[in-house]
C-alpha cells in the first residue's frame, strides 16, 4: 500500500480532532481514525511533511492520544522501527512522543515483561533514552527519566539498566556522568535518585554498584554552586525515600553533609541545604539501627558550631538551623543526643525561643519555639515524651537559667511572655508547652501562673480554627498531666484549676456562646 500524501489537509483536520477531543478516547474511536488514516500513513506524514505549518504537533499530539488507548498501544510492538527513529529525531516533540511511546508500550503488555524486554533489547531502546535524558531538551528529559523508571519496575527491565556482567558499556551511568557537561551530570544523578525510589530491590543494585557515590563525589568539587545545589536538593529527596534510609546512612553522606556545614568558605545556601538534610535524614527513626552514635553526634556538633559562629545578620541560616535540630528532636533518639553533654545543642533552641528581637529576631524565635516543642515531645506520644536523666535535667536547667538572664525571672514567666505575643508566636507556645507540660516541674509553673490558666481555658482567645485546635490541645495535655500527678490531691489550690480545666475541655475547642443575645421579635399584625 502507498501511504504517500499530496494533500495532507484531511490528516491534519483528523489528527487535530482527534488530539483535542474533550473527553477520554476509547477504543472504538482508535479504530475508527486508524481506519480511515492508517498508522504508518501518519508516521509518513510525521517523517516526510515536517515542513507542513502545524502538522508536526498536530500528529504528535494525535499519536499520545492513540498510543494512550488500549487498542493503540497494542500497535507499537509491531511499530518499534519507528520508536527507535523517534528517539534519534532532530524534533525535540518526535523524541518526547517517543519516550511516551515507550511508556505506553511498558503499561499495555499485562504483565509480559519478557516480551517488553526483548523488544527494549532488540530495538536498543535503552542506549537511546540515555541519550534523550542528557542531550534533549527539559521536556524530553524527563519523559526520558519516567520511561526509565517505569523499565526498571520489573527485573527484567532492572537486568537492562544494570545487567548482571560487569561492565554497562555506553549505558554504564558512572562513565556517562564522567563525560558529559554539568546538566546531564546533573540529570543522570536525578536519574540514579528515581531509580533508588523504585524498589528495595533497585536501591541495593545502585548502593552495591558505587553510583551514590557519584552524588558525594559532586559536593566534594563544589567547583560549581548551582549543580552542588541541585545534588543536594537529590540528595534530600533521598533522605525522604521510605527504603532509603538503611542504605544512605551505612555511607559516608552524613559525614560529607557535616563537612558542607562546617566548611565556612561555601555559600550560605549551600550550608543551609546542608543542614535542612541532615535534620530531615536524622528525624527518622529508623536511622539510629543503622548508624553508630558517634557519627550522629558529629553532624550535631557541626549544627552546634555554625550557630556559635553565625552573626545576627545571617537570619536564614540561623532560622535553618534550628529547624533542623527541632526535625532531629522529632524522634526520641534524637531528642536525647540533643540534650546530651555538658554544652547540649539544645541550648540554642532554648536561648532563641525566650529572646525577643523584635521584627527581625520573630522568625528566629517561631522557629525555636517549634523546635523546643518538637524536642520537648509534642509530636511524641506516650511513654516516648521524657528522656533520660541527663537530658531531663538538662532540658530543666537550660529552661531556668534562660528565665534567670530574662526581666521574667522564671519559666512560667517566660512561657506567659510567648502567648502574650501574634498568632503565630502564641500557636508555636501551645505545641512548646503541650510537650513541656509532661514534667512535673514544668506543670507546677504552668499552674502557678493564673493567667496561662486563664488563656489556654479561654475559647475566645483564638479566632482561626488551626489556633483553636491548638490552643485546645494545650489545655488538654495541661489537664491530662495535672490529672495524672500525685500533687492534686496534696494540694487543695490545684483544685480550682483542675475544675477550670475539666470544664474548657468539656467544652470543646471552638468558641461556644454562653450567652445569646436578646433579639426582637416582629408579630405578624405588625407587618400589616
Amino acid at each position: 500500500m502507498d501511504f504517500s500524501m499530496d494533500d495532507p489537509s484531511h490528516l491534519l483536520q483528523a489528527a487535530n480532532d482527534f488530539a483535542h477531543y474533550p473527553g477520554v478516547q476509547s477504543d472504538d474511536s482508535a479504530r475508527d481514525f486508524l481506519t480511515h488514516f492508517p498508522l504508518q500513513l501518519i508516521i509518513n506524514a510525521l517523517q516526510t511533511q515536517y515542513d507542513v505549518p502545524g502538522l508536526e504537533n498536530t500528529l504528535v499530539a494525535c499519536l499520545e492520544r492513540l498510543f494512550k488507548t488500549k487498542f493503540g498501544a497494542s500497535l507499537i510492538p509491531q511499530n518499534m522501527a519507528f520508536v527507535q527513529v523517534g528517539l534519534q529525531a532532530d524534533s525535540q516533540a518526535v523524541r518526547s512522543l517517543a519516550c511516551k511511546t515507550v511508556i505506553c508500550l511498558l503499561e499495555n503488555l499485562d504483565n509480559d515483561y519478557k516480551v517488553a524486554a526483548r523488544l527494549i533489547t532488540d530495538f536498543n531502546i535503552y542506549p537511546l533514552l540515555l541519550d534523550c535524558l542528557v542531550n534533549g531538551n527539559e521536556q524530553v528529559a524527563a519523559v526520558a527519566t519516567d520511561a526509565i523508571k517505569k523499565l526498571a519496575s520489573f527485573p527484567e527491565g532492572l537486568e537492562i539498566i544494570f545487567p548482571s556482567a560487569k561492565g554497562g558499556g555506553d549505558t554504564d551511568l558512572g562513565i556517562i556522568v564522567s563525560q558529559c557537561s554539568s546538566l546531564g551530570r546533573v540529570r543522570v544523578m536525578a536519574l540514579v535518585v528515581k531509580l533508588f525510589s523504585v524498589s528495595k530491590s533497585a536501591a541495593s543494585t545502585i548502593y552495591r554498584l558505587d553510583l551514590l557515590k557519584l552524588l558525594e563525589a559532586e559536593i566534594r568539587n563544589a567547583n560549581d554552586t548551582l549543580v552542588t545545589l541541585s545534588v543536594l536538593e537529590l540528595l534530600y529527596e533521598l533522605a525522604e525515600i521510605e527504603h532509603g534510609t538503611e542504605f544512605l546512612s551505612t555511607s559516608s553522606l552524613l559525614q560529607l553533609l557535616s563537612s558542607v556545614i562546617s566548611n565556612n568558605s561555601a555559600e550560605s545556601i549551600l550550608r543551609s541545604r546542608a543542614v535542612m538534610i541532615t535534620g530531615r535524614l536524622l528525624s527518622k527513626e529508623n536511622i539510629y539501627s543503622f548508624i553508630d552514635e558517634p557519627s550522629v553526634k558529629t553532624v550535631i556538633l557541626s549544627i552546634d558550631g555554625r550557630l556559635q559562629s553565625l552573626e545576627a545578620s545571617d537570619r536564614d541560616e540561623c532560622e535553618t538551623a534550628l529547624e533542623a535540630l527541632g526535625h532531629i528532636g522529632t524522634c526520641i533518639q534524637g531528642a536525647t543526643l540533643l540534650l546530651s553533654g555538658s554544652s547540649p545543642a539544645a541550648r540554642h533552641v532554648i536561648d532563641a525561643a525566650f529572646d525577643r528581637h523584635g521584627p527581625q529576631g520573630h522568625g528566629r524565635q517561631l522557629a525555636a519555639i517549634h523546635a523546643l516543642g518538637n524536642i520537648s515531645g509534642e509530636t511524641r506520644y506516650g511513654n516516648n515524651i521524657i528522656l533520660t536523666a541527663e537530658a531531663e535535667e538538662n532540658l530543666r536547667r537550660l529552661i531556668y537559667e534562660a528565665a534567670s538572664r530574662s526581666t521574667k525571672l522564671t519559666p512560667s514567666g517566660l512561657f506567659l511572655s510567648v502567648l502574650q505575643q501574634d498568632s503565630e508566636i502564641r500557636l508555636a507556645g501551645y505545641r512548646m508547652i503541650s510537650g513541656l507540660v509532661a514534667r512535673p516541674w514544668c506543670l507546677m509553673e504552668i499552674c502557678s501562673k493564673q493567667e496561662i490558666i486563664n488563656i489556654v481555658t479561654d475559647p475566645s482567645t483564638e479566632t482561626t480554627k488551626i489556633g483553636m485546635e491548638a490552643r485546645y490541645n494545650c489545655c488538654k495535655a495541661i489537664h491530662k498531666s495535672l490529672s495524672q500527678s500525685s500533687r492534686v490531691s496534696a494540694d487543695p489550690s490545684l483544685a480550682g484549676i483542675t475544675a477550670k480545666l475539666q470544664e474548657a475541655v468539656g467544652m470543646g475547642p471552638y468558641l461556644v456562646r454562653k450567652n445569646v443575645e436578646a433579639q426582637p421579635i416582629v408579630m405578624t399584625a405588625e407587618r400589616f
